[in-house]
């Protein structure tokens, strides 16, 4: 699976150097500069899950988890140690490379302005650039694509970052899951909404429990 999927990528442009098992896949990230890392659960040695921990210590690389279960353990075990999206084998070449297609996208994101957009519309969009936000204690650059909390800066994942500009760009407003999937995943079909509810206890971790409230039965809002 692992040199079939390598040469599946390598044909669609992308360079791509495999590890056996996840020591060596850690020894591989360390060494070199990655723009994203597909992990696969099942990995000897160091698990997929474990490396992801491991790699989300010094690094906000966008992270694919791939599992061979769809029971759901190993999905949220990966999006709770810092995976930014998965997909369950066996997969499709084409889902898999939308997935890498649309990780990449936003870890080059540049946010647009927003005149005239109305909550869920399409997705790349944000407040407009260079624009300082404050909500409470948090305050967010759009232009710089910077966060802090109380004046101290937050590291946050790509994906992170997308969904609290999502947020942002509409203060007070539910967004529901299926609109937080298109806009920030990509998402041109319906997924699953736990990636939504994972990210969103991530970056209540970073930000404050409180920031963004659980609108029972429809979805999330940022508190103005």
């Amino acid at each position: 699976m692992r040199r079939s999927f390598t040469v599946a990528l390598e044909r669609y442009g992308y360079r791509v150097e495999a590890a056996a098992d996840g020591l060596t896949g850690l020894e591989s990230f360390r060494d070199n500069a990655f723009d994203l890392l597909i992990l696969d659960v099942m990995l000897p040695g160091l698990d997929g899950i474990g490396l992801c921990r491991r790699v989300r210590e010094s690094s906000l690389v966008p992270v694919l988890m791939m599992s061979a279960r769809g029971d759901g353990l190993d999905i949220v075990a990966g999006l709770e140690a810092g995976a930014d999206d998965y997909v369950v084998k066996p997969v499709d070449t084409n889902v898999l490379v939308a997935r890498i297609r649309s990780l990449l996208r936003r870890a080059t994101y540049a946010p647009a302005p927003a005149a005239g957009r109305a909550a869920g519309d399409g997705p790349g969009t944000a407040p407009s650039e260079g624009e300082l936000l404050a909500f409470g204690d948090l305050t967010i650059h759009t232009g710089g694509l910077e966060v802090a909390v109380a004046g101290s800066p937050v590291a946050l994942t790509p994906t992170e970052l997308k969904l609290l500009l999502e947020f942002a760009a509409h203060p007070g407003v539910v967004l529901e899951r299926h609109t937080l999937l298109r806009n920030v995943w990509d998402y041109g079909w319906d997924g699953d909404s736990r990636v939504v509810d994972l990210c969103v206890q991530r970056l209540r971790g970073k930000l404050g429990r409180d920031r963004i409230e659980t609108v029972r039965g429809f979805g999330y809002k940022l508190r103005r």
